[in-house]
């Protein structure tokens, strides 16, 4: 399984970015895909999540607006596009998969229960 992220970059304030996860390995229905974060010294985070068969999604409070995730079936991809990005959006951006026996929300919510990981893409927000 592997799953490779990109479209990170350094942006300016206000700008916008489309990250793409794309999945190798393994077809991404029946999965929860979800996109987190991490910054340096913090923990990782969850930013929204998927569930690639259905297409719901679930978004943690502090991330509902800028974020939207979305699917290509056709593409195993799953992309997550920020907009008005702000300097404290600045992480490495990583995609993982899981299971869905435990709901989307609570995948997203506890990263650690995530069960494959792509490598990450660095977003550097700043002028």
């Amino acid at each position: 399984v592997q799953l490779q992220a990109s479209g990170g970059g350094l942006v300016q304030p206000g700008g916008s970015l489309r990250l793409s996860c794309t999945a190798s390995g393994v077809y991404l229905d029946y999965y929860a895909v979800g996109w987190f974060r991490q910054a340096p010294g913090k923990e990782r985070e969850g930013v929204s999540c998927i569930n690639y068969t259905t297409g719901s999604t679930y978004y943690p409070y502090s991330k509902k607006g800028r974020f939207t995730i979305s699917r290509d079936n056709d593409k195993n991809t799953v992309y997550l596009e920020i907009n008005d990005l702000k300097p404290e959006d600045t992480a490495v951006y990583y995609c993982a998969i899981g299971g869905l026996d435990y709901g989307l929300g609570i995948r997203c919510e506890r990263p650690s229960g995530m069960d494959y990981w792509g490598q990450g893409t660095q977003v550097t927000v700043s002028s």
